[in-house]
């Protein structure tokens, strides 16, 4: 069976984990692919999609199966991270996570979640509770529990993303639970935050990391551009210490822990969080990609929902 005659092409500066495919999943596309920093989403027939971009007609190919047929299994220390249509072996101590690809962010392969992956992995997280903010597909909260947390939970403000994650919780019969909503330091409390987002937005929640984390808790963040970890260091510097950094390409993880420093009381000046999509990055800080406008517009436009 064909994946539809109809192709759309949009500028996907994440490839196949980006906002970009997972708004041509939302909008019904049959199969994605990636092609030379564009993401294509194959229709059967032509949509009204809220992004720049152009559409083909195709010929009648199983793109579909073509993807699925090419899509591996990732291994991350203990964890293997693999789609449900894959056989895998498993080695002494490791653990499956399946994960199919779909309309959220977080499949293992992106280098930003494997770095994540992999910093869960060298912690020991047993009788620990895990926060995953921004929590995508819920690979790392479901990570989290299956390496042993005692409890390990995702937020994300899109809720039609929660819902995807809740079902891959269920695929890998995990405990980890996921809602709906913003980081909220009244409600939530944790001993170790995974945070999978992009660099100003770190800056921006460094305070409520540390209103929901205790002295001496670990602090995860990932998803930032090499070029703008300075912001992200001096946003966490009143309140962690960096305990490590990683690299891997042009990505880069913080480790950090709580410090002992007292945060000021909430403003409340009713400020806007600069971003609603986990994973996109400012225009400049963008690589591999055109139209600074375009992406400045996209960026207003996302970030409107993100205190609602």
């Amino acid at each position: 069976m064909s994946d539809g005659r109809f192709a759309f092409r949009v500028n996907a500066p994440l490839g196949l984990e980006g906002p970009e495919a997972a708004t041509l999943w939302e909008f019904g596309c049959r199969a994605v692919s990636e092609e030379d920093g564009t993401v294509v989403g194959y229709f059967d027939r032509r949509v009204e999609l809220p992004l720049e971009g152009e559409w083909q007609e195709r010929a009648d190919v199983d793109y579909l199966q073509r993807y699925y047929d090419e899509l591996q299994a990732v291994t991350v220390g203990n964890l293997v991270v693999a789609p449900s249509h894959r056989e895998v072996t498993l080695g002494f101590g490791q653990k499956v996570l399946w994960l199919d690809p779909g309309m959220a962010f977080g499949s293992g392969h992106h280098e930003t979640t494997h770095m994540a992956l992999a910093a869960l992995g060298r912690r020991e997280l047993y009788g620990l509770t895990v926060l995953d903010v921004g929590a995508g597909s819920g690979i790392l909260a479901i990570a989290a529990d299956l390496l042993g947390a005692e409890r390990a939970y995702g937020i994300d403000i899109d809720e039609s993303t929660v819902e995807v994650a809740r079902s891959n919780a269920r695929s890998n019969r995990s405990r980890a639970s996921f809602f709906a909503g913003s980081l909220d330091p009244d409600r939530h409390r944790a001993d170790l935050i995974v945070a999978n987002l992009f660099a100003e937005l770190h800056a921006f929640l460094a305070a409520d990391y540390a209103r929901v984390l205790s002295e001496g808790s670990e602090l995860l963040v990932t998803g930032i551009l090499a070029d703008r970890a300075q912001l992200v260091s001096d946003g966490l510097a009143p309140y962690f210490d960096v305990t490590g950094r990683y690299e891997d390409g042009e990505w880069v993880l913080f480790e950090a822990r709580r410090n002992s420093r007292p945060v000021p009381e909430s403003s409340g000046d009713g400020s806007v969080a600069p971003l609603e999509h986990e994973h996109v990055p400012s225009g400049e800080g963008r690589k591999g990609s055109s139209g600074g406008q375009q992406q400045d517009d996209e960026q207003e436009k996302l970030s409107r929902r993100w205190d609602s």
